[in-house]
């Protein structure tokens, strides 16, 4: 046997989380041909990789993303690549770009571009997935149906429940995507109209998973004053639904939460209810979220216009109401910036600093703000230092970016940036594991591996074992180190060195080729 190519002379961790071990690794095709220990011989190879003094791993798994439009718009996924990742989930937070619905919100509400010009057109999940291949992105991309793509399909915007013929209809559609190669559905329980669903409608929709062991994952209603009910929830769904749940980007936000990672981490077993984590203490959302389930950014300036209605709003807003968590308590104006706006101006400048600006309260600032662009976003510093250790160290929590990629150039240039988009797995291996030592170099690759291949179905994925694909990451282990900020947002990680998907160069200090495929459930 003849290897297209051998990395050799490097220390392998192979996902399992057992101890690190010298050995070469051959690559034939799209496969991990062989992984040779060093006292043994390897076969020939067309290429050889000098990783002397390296870590060679498995590719990374993002399974929380919103690089639903990256195969289209941002193919070569640089980002992605510099940190090691090879494979992303996206249709998280309740919003996938299938059904039509759910397309023209993330494009226009979210992305704020046109759909139309931009996208090819589905009718299904998988055309969907089908477009991703012909696309041919950089990283393998699976997918989650958004509930609340599924919901504006067919309930449109209106605050009420389904009815029997709506909910039937949300129930076939999520089969139907499970048939096609789907994930699991997702809800964002804190963004309409995904905060209009009680508990009975979201286990209705998740029983739909059952027959096919789909994945309900979830944005829980809060993560702040309610935020051990909110996660107390999903596990409640998956339950009575009979299905395994998974908790997204599970932190503690605001300060009556501060402190509470003990109890919070309670709730996740491993095995019926799992979580993901992203390793730093801003969160990043559309402004509109701010606002409690009756107020829409269209219903905000009639609202603004009345003095008792403007009141209830501000105290709501501000504190909260009875099951729903107000994203300002416990944190401040002062606390939450301005990422994407309208007004250029106002990027970078927290809502306090702006309204003083303005010479109003912030309320006013947040109206003028969604007057100007409803997909207005923000960034909110909530969380604590040492509750995001906490969870980190937490080894069957997986690392996720939740990243809205925006790469340098082209339309997703415009979009809000978070330094987690370029620089989530990199941060954990330097400043984490090297740096602090808060985590071995094997459980954290574990954690960004085959972990999150398991409990997703991603079969074949997330190991570095004869067979498996060829998803590999090499990198310096004294090097590798994030370098993007809040004020940089857009820096690229260093330390990857070379980067395999299916087996193709993908980056090995420049942009190589694109490997990626399509992620199906099941799929070996």
């Amino acid at each position: 046997m003849t290897l297209d190519l051998l990395i050799a002379g490097g220390t392998v961790i192979d996902g399992s989380g057992r101890p690190a071990f010298p050995a070469a690794v051959g690559v034939a095709g799209d496969r991990v041909a062989c992984v040779v220990p060093a006292d043994q011989t390897p076969p020939v190879a067309e290429r050889v990789w000098d990783a002397t003094g390296r870590v060679v791993c498995p590719g990374f798994l993002d399974v929380h993303t919103h690089a639903d439009l990256s195969p289209f718009l941002d193919p070569a996924m640089e980002s992605q690549l510099r940190q090691g990742v090879t494979s992303v989930v996206v249709g998280n937070c309740g919003f996938s770009l299938w059904p039509a619905a759910g397309r023209d919100y993330v494009t226009r509400t979210i992305a704020g571009l046109d759909g139309d010009r931009l996208l090819p057109h589905w009718d299904s999940f998988g055309d969907l997935l089908a477009a991703v291949e012909v696309a041919r992105p950089a990283c393998n991309v699976g997918g989650l149906v958004g509930h609340g793509s599924l919901r504006l399909e067919a309930v449109g915007e209106a605050h009420r429940p389904p009815d029997g013929a709506e909910l039937a209809r949300i129930q076939w559609m999520l089969r139907e995507a499970l048939t096609d190669g789907a994930l699991g559905v997702s809800s964002g329980l804190i963004y309409a109209p995904g905060l209009y669903a009680d508990t009975d409608e979201l286990v209705a929709v998740a029983e739909a998973l059952r027959a096919a062991d789909g994945l309900y994952v979830s944005h829980v209603r809060g993560e702040g004053r309610l935020g051990m009910e909110a996660v107390d929830e999903a596990t409640i769904i998956g339950r009575r639904a009979q299905v395994r749940a998974h908790v997204s980007h599970l932190k503690l936000e605001g300060a009556s939460a501060w402190g509470r990672a003990e109890e919070l981490l309670g709730f996740i077993d491993g095995t019926a209810v799992t979580a993901d984590q992203y390793p730093y203490t801003a969160w990043m959302s559309p402004l509109a979220a701010l606002l409690p389930p009756d107020v829409t950014a269209a219903r905000l300036p009639a609202v603004m216009a009345d003095s008792v209605g403007r009141a209830a709003l501000r105290a709501a807003v501000e504190h909260g109401r009875p099951g729903w968590q107000s994203s300002v308590d416990g944190v401040g104006w002062e606390r939450i910036v301005v990422a994407r706006a309208a007004d250029v101006d106002a990027c970078g400048r927290d809502l306090l600093e702006l309204a003083a600006g303005r010479h109003e309260e912030p309320l006013a600032t947040v109206a003028w703000l969604l007057a100007a662009d409803p997909g207005t976003t923000v960034v909110g510093h909530a969380m604590q230092e040492a509750d995001v250790r906490r969870i980190l160290a937490d080894p069957d929590v997986f690392v996720v970016s939740d990243g809205l990629p925006a790469p340098d150039h082209g339309p997703l240039s415009r979009a809000p940036a978070h330094p987690r988009s370029h620089g989530t797995f990199a941060r954990v291996l330097g400043r984490y594991v090297r740096d602090e030592g808060l985590l071995s170099l094997e459980t954290a690759v574990r954690k960004m591996t085959a972990l999150p291949a398991e409990r997703f179905g991603l079969r074949g994925r997330g190991a570095l074992t004869e067979g498996r694909y060829a998803d590999v990451v090499v990198f310096d282990p004294a090097h590798i180190a994030d370098r993007a900020t809040f004020a940089e947002p857009r820096r690229h990680a260093d330390g990857v060195e070379l980067v395999l998907v299916n087996g193709v160069v993908a980056w090995d200090g420049a942009i190589g080729g694109r490997g990626g495929r399509a992620l199906r459930r099941g799929e070996a």
